[in-house]
């Protein structure tokens, strides 16, 4: 079963996905199989990572600004190169374990859909698979 979903993003941020993640895994009925968080951009990306405090969402994107800036050497015609280093840094794709009809998420982990080159309308794909 494969869920879409669509959210607005601003600029440069990291955008929490853990209640599309429990919507699906509860309308897929599944107890246990995996989900996979997928992401069709080449300027965006999924992670998984802390859910307790919002700064470390922050610093996450204060750290890719850092080590991945605009550059002028930059050749990309569209400018949205350190977008695209970002994106495959990140990765466009996580996966979950379902235990007993719940994501396996450690006390502090969630899904954050991250997006590098906005502001956009983005979608994100969940397929969640019985064992």
């Amino acid at each position: 079963m494969i869920y879409e979903f669509q959210l607005r993003t601003g600029r440069e941020e990291i955008v929490p996905i853990r209640d599309q993640l429990l919507e699906a895994v509860e309308q897929s009925g599944v107890k246990n199989g995996t989900a996979l968080i997928y992401c069709p951009h080449t300027t965006a990306a999924i992670t998984i990572n802390e859910n307790g405090d919002p700064d470390v969402r922050r610093d996450l994107v204060t750290a890719v600004e850092r080590f991945f800036p605009d550059l002028a050497e930059y050749r990309h015609f569209e400018g949205n190169s350190a977008a695209h280093l970002k994106s495959s840094l990140f990765g466009v794709s996580e996966t979950v374990l379902i235990v007993d009809g719940r994501p396996l998420l450690g006390t502090w982990q969630s899904p954050y859909f991250c997006e590098f080159d906005g502001p956009r309308t983005r979608r994100f794909y969940i397929k969640i698979t019985a064992d």
